[in-house]
């Protein structure tokens, strides 16, 4: 019956890798939560529209940096395997990354005028740093989910939330302004990725380093070719979802103005630190899980129903209560300049709560080689997501109608999503 069932969640170690990172990420988050009220005080809805459009820049960057070769680090059956997909990922980000920092020297500004990125022109070239710095950062993170080691990652995540935190609490007070917020996102990739390979060589055993390859490592053509489907269709996919993330802080600011693109960031940010959160744990964990399943010919599908659920159930109290009462709790914690960002974060609440329970779904779409597939789907919902927002900024000139829109259509797109997998999942098989 029920208790049993409750019982063996609670046993299994599935359930107690995902409690270790909720349990790092939420100490994480609950810093920078109790920080929030702080730091919003400090530098107001302009400072955070201007970092919002950097970030909404750098994230559309970002996959092109190592083509998602990262990602698949935990795939392969032997480490060296996976050792060798690090270098190409390394090597590609290096490139890649140089290639962008010489054409922001060139073109950034004309390409700042082009983009309505005046707010950040002077700060371009930030962005193929962070690009090759979030590199590094992956490539340490999925070696650690590869090795199961959980404990190294949440102990990061708290020390790593502390002092970027105190940094931005500490330069606000000297120089609040959207440039100080950039410059520290920046730097706390640096920091992150640093902190992740000191944990790993502190707490795991010498052979599991990433660094002590056991055999010669394979040439990185050969590994280029065979996990290919990540940088042809994983790498748009996430490109296209990145693009369809940041445009309402590109919209917003370009149509209503820097402080109005503030506020839905603020909203965005604090909504989406639960949802990664959790989001994170339940992925990161049951990618392991469901690539493990595959590769010894189970069936995916109890495995994917009970994760997807469960992540459902997880997430229904904080974003429920978000959703009735958003507003008049932004404006408590944040200061009454917010409350409109609680009204946002009313809409953006609906949209995660599905998202999150789409997180195993995502997981098992490269372990299914679903890829493609996935791509066209997110092709066909960013244009809805497009023109949903359209319709709220351009025909109805309210910017909240146009969060309203984008994010319902947002939450259809993970329905959809959930409905393509599970009919795929009912005839598994075999991962290469």
């Amino acid at each position: 019956g029920a208790p049993m069932m409750i019982q063996r969640l609670i046993q299994s170690r599935f359930v107690r890798n995902i409690v270790l990172v909720a349990m790092g990420t939420a100490g994480a988050q609950a810093i920078t939560l109790a920080f929030s009220p702080l730091i919003t005080r400090l530098y107001g809805p302009e400072a955070y529209g201007v970092l919002g459009t950097f970030s909404a820049v750098l994230s559309i960057a970002m996959p092109i940096a190592a083509l998602a070769y990262p990602i698949a680090i935990v795939l392969p059956q032997s480490d060296d395997d996976s050792r060798g997909i690090a270098r190409l990922s390394l090597f590609l980000a290096l490139g890649i990354s140089l290639i962008i920092a010489l054409i922001v020297i060139v073109a950034g500004a004309p390409c700042a005028q082009l983009f309505d990125l005046e707010p950040i022109a002077g700060l371009l070239l930030f962005i193929p740093l962070a690009m090759f710095l979030n590199v590094l950062q992956q490539i340490m993170q999925q070696w650690l989910i590869r090795k199961k080691q959980f404990k190294v990652t949440a102990r990061v995540a708290i020390s790593q939330s502390l002092i970027l935190n105190i940094s931005k609490t500490g330069l606000g007070w000297i120089h609040p302004t959207g440039a100080s917020l950039i410059v520290l996102t920046t730097l706390g990739q640096a920091l992150y990725a640093l902190q992740l390979w000191l944990g790993a060589r502190r707490w795991t055993p010498p052979q599991d380093s990433i660094l002590r390859p056991q055999q010669p490592l394979p040439h990185p053509k050969q590994l280029a070719l065979q996990y290919r489907d990540f940088p042809l269709f994983r790498a748009p996919q996430i490109i296209i979802n990145a693009f369809a993330q940041g445009l309402p802080v590109l919209l917003l600011a370009s149509f209503f103005g820097p402080s109005i693109a503030g506020f839905y960031t603020l909203s965005r940010s604090v909504m989406a630190a639960p949802a990664q959160l959790l989001g994170q744990s339940v992925g990161n964990v049951f990618f392991a899980q469901i690539a493990e399943a595959v590769n010894h010919g189970k069936n995916p599908l109890p495995y994917l129903n009970q994760a997807t659920f469960g992540a459902f159930a997880l997430a229904l109290i904080p974003f429920g209560i978000i959703m009735i009462w958003g507003a008049p709790i932004f404006a408590f914690v944040f200061g009454a300049q917010w409350y409109t960002a609680g009204q946002y974060a009313q809409w953006v609440a609906l949209w995660l709560l599905f998202s999150l329970a789409a997180r195993p779904v995502v997981a098992t779409i490269p372990v299914l080689g679903m890829q493609g597939w996935f791509l066209v789907l997110e092709i066909l919902f960013t244009s809805l997501r497009v023109a949903a927002l359209a319709l709220g900024a351009v025909v109805y000139r309210n910017p909240l109608y146009a969060v309203a829109a984008y994010t319902l259509m947002s939450a259809l797109f993970y329905c959809s999503l959930y409905i393509m997998v599970i009919s795929r999942a009912h005839r598994p098989r075999k991962s290469p």
